[in-house]
């Protein structure tokens, strides 16, 4: 009765505690702690979608059991999305379910998907849950490169050759969370032509898809004629409409892989409370300047952050999108690991990041910072940044990255 349960040993400490120990402990004495560790939203819902909330919930009919895949009118809004977004035509009976958020339903279906001892793909750095959800379930996991070039495409390659059992399913995030990386349409083409070639599914994780801030907009794996024959993606209106606590997203694509996730949540939720899941139709339905309006903002956070950090001295790639910058640990500091390097910032600075660990042992040598704060906040954390890294001989500016290949690869 003393042994640990045998799904909870195979998880890890979690890597983020420390850090976010050491920030409890530093408010608990009154220090004022700017944080950009978590992806948490810090703009308002639009008010239209609040209003379109409270006008439902103020009918006592909606006060009952929702349905676990979802009201029939929000799975027709999300198939709008797609045909208005990509181009992309699904039905709204057999191609799409809400979920509770992006991370349950990944979760969820990798329980539905996996048998023990089944082989994924999972780039590395990337979202835990990308991992653990499917270890979680009795798989193993094998690490590929995050980037979406050649490097990845060999590395699938080779995974299929020297793994035992063959993979049964490879993760994909563009844009990326924690990296940032965007993927275009040709590199999703040769994805989709790999996994039909060899019969392994695809989870594309497509929760940042309206967070861009360039030329390049992000594309749905969907549109790759013969996507959806091995391929689901994931999405949620936490970061498009800043409804991260309301806990509300949705799955689109193969049919089977949509109706094992089906099957397996009727057996464990009875779907998002129903005003929610009417306040998400009006989301996806109405206006839709508040989603340029919310790209504009974190446009703004972005650039105030890298231009800082660059005049403090450490060199930071611009993100394309995402609502995060993945930053590599200045030099003098990297030997000591990313979690000793956040812990050191936030005791001297006052300024609390992500450690890149958390995010797969090939991110040790990173942070990732968050655009979760106002520019005003944001300048006093880079004054501090500044200060730290001026009191530890890092001083002199740096020209700003252009684009280059990203450093972080698992082999």
């Amino acid at each position: 009765m003393t042994e640990e349960f045998h799904r909870i040993r195979r998880l890890p400490p979690y890597v983020f505690a420390s850090v976010n120990q050491a920030k409890a402990a530093a408010r608990a004495r009154g220090e004022d702690i700017i944080d950009l560790g978590m992806g948490n939203p810090d703009t308002p819902t639009p008010p239209h979608i609040v209003a379109k909330l409270i006008e439902t919930v103020n009918d006592p009919r909606s006060h009952r059991y929702s349905v676990s895949k979802g009201i029939p009118g929000l799975r027709k809004a999300v198939a709008g999305y797609y045909e208005r977004r990509f181009n992309v035509t699904l039905n709204p009976e057999k191609e799409v379910i809400v979920t509770l958020g992006s991370k349950e339903g990944l979760a969820n279906l990798a329980s539905a998907i996996t048998s023990p001892g089944d082989t994924i793909l999972v780039p590395n750095p990337s979202y835990p849950i990308h991992q653990f959800g499917f270890i979680i379930a009795g798989a193993s996991v094998r690490s590929i490169p995050a980037t979406p070039d050649e490097d990845m495409l060999r590395a699938l390659d080779r995974a299929v050759r020297h793994s035992v059992p063959k993979p049964t399913a490879l993760i994909v995030n563009f844009p990326s969370n924690p990296t940032a990386y965007l993927a275009d349409l040709d590199f999703y083409k040769e994805l989709v032509a790999f996994a039909r070639r060899e019969n392994i599914w695809i989870l594309s994780d497509l929760a940042y898809a309206e967070i861009y801030f360039g030329d390049k907009v992000p594309p749905s794996i969907l549109a790759v004629p013969g996507a959806r024959d091995i391929a689901v993606e994931f999405t949620s209106l936490s970061k498009t409409y800043s409804m991260a606590g309301w806990r509300v997203g949705f799955a689109a694509g193969n049919e089977r892989l949509i109706s094992a996730l089906t099957r397996i949540k009727s057996y464990l939720d009875y779907g998002a409370f129903t005003p929610i899941q009417v306040a998400a139709v009006t989301a996806l339905n109405g206006p839709q300047d508040c989603v340029a309006d919310l790209r504009n903002i974190y446009r703004e956070r972005r650039d105030v952050l890298i231009r800082g950090l660059h005049a403090a001295g450490w060199d930071v790639p611009s993100p394309e999108g995402s609502m995060f910058a993945w930053a590599p640990i200045p030099e003098p500091f990297r030997a000591m690991g990313s979690v000793a390097f956040s812990k050191l910032l936030l005791e001297e600075a006052g300024v609390a990041v992500a450690p890149g660990l958390g995010f797969g042992e090939y991110g040790d040598d990173h942070v990732r910072i968050g655009l979760v704060e106002n520019p005003h906040r944001l300048r006093q954390a880079l004054r501090s940044i500044k200060g730290f890294l001026s009191a530890h001989g890092i001083s002199a500016p740096v020209l700003p990255s252009s684009a280059k290949k990203p450093e972080s690869a698992a082999p």
